[in-house]
């Protein structure tokens, strides 16, 4: 039992929850072992992508361990503890692309998690639901606030209310998923993307991720405001005097973000 963490030649960090014989379900232990892994994603300058997944065939993760959380409160003074155990799906800001590779099951706080990575892989065989609202709670940790900006407010609403498992087919239907692949491709497909993302200019790609996001909350006008301004810091770094090198010397970039 672990939170499994390795980072790769390219900068590409894998984090595994690793608990099969639990369905990957996090108690306790494994949540904090994965929040000072989104940590070490966020801090280290060597980490260019991250990629999330479960360990073995057959469960992503289902989020919560039941037994562990459900039924056994934490005291009220932790509501006041917001910055206490973050993690990406519960507000951490890691700006770094994520990518999940979902290879199974991806229940609950498995659907969470996925809603707060950037770019998401799934097994042929992987199933999805949101269905706490059947265990008398709701889906917290972004569940109910990231659903309805990723999809049709319809469709929010009954991945929330009625919280039935649906497969792959809807779930890329209704772009919660990039692809589908077969189990054998998952791991391959998803550092291949990462790798992509990796040999880009990482301060132009951690600026592109905060702008996109934030232009959630912003009016139009300030958003583009943002922009010019971040591309105005851009501008001035060894990077971008590094892409303008390579493009004219016709040859791959070496970015080293700075």
């Amino acid at each position: 039992m672990s939170i499994d963490f390795n980072v790769s030649d390219e900068g590409v960090a894998l984090i595994t929850i690793n608990r099969p014989e639990r369905l990957n379900a996090m108690d306790a232990e494994h949540y904090a072992g994965l929040s000072k892994a989104w940590m070490t994603v966020r801090d280290d300058p060597a980490i260019r992508v991250a990629i999330v997944t479960g360990a073995g065939e057959k469960s992503f993760t289902t989020g919560a361990d039941i037994k562990s959380f459900i039924t056994a409160p934490t005291p009220m003074s932790e509501m006041w503890m917001t910055q206490a155990g973050q993690l990406l799906n519960r507000g951490l800001e890691v700006w770094k692309p994520v990518i999940s590779a979902i290879n199974g099951y991806c229940l609950g706080g498995g659907v969470t998690l996925m809603l707060a990575t950037d770019i998401r892989i799934a097994a042929s065989h992987a199933t999805f639901n949101l269905a706490e609202v059947k265990r008398g709670v709701v889906a917290a940790n972004g569940g109910t606030q990231r659903l309805i900006s990723q999809v049709p407010y319809a469709i929010a609403m009954e991945i929330l209310l009625v919280g039935d498992t649906f497969d792959t087919t809807m779930a890329e239907r209704w772009g919660l998923i990039n692809k589908v692949v077969p189990m054998a491709d998952l791991l391959p497909t998803a550092y291949a993307y990462a790798k992509r993302i990796a040999a880009n200019a990482p301060l132009a790609v951690q600026a592109a991720k905060e702008l996109a996001i934030r232009s959630r909350d912003m009016d139009l006008q300030t958003g583009l405001r943002w922009e010019r301004m971040v591309t105005r810091m851009l501008q001035g770094t060894e990077d971008v005097a590094e892409g303008a090198k390579a493009f004219a010397e016709k040859r791959p970039p070496q970015f080293k973000g700075r």
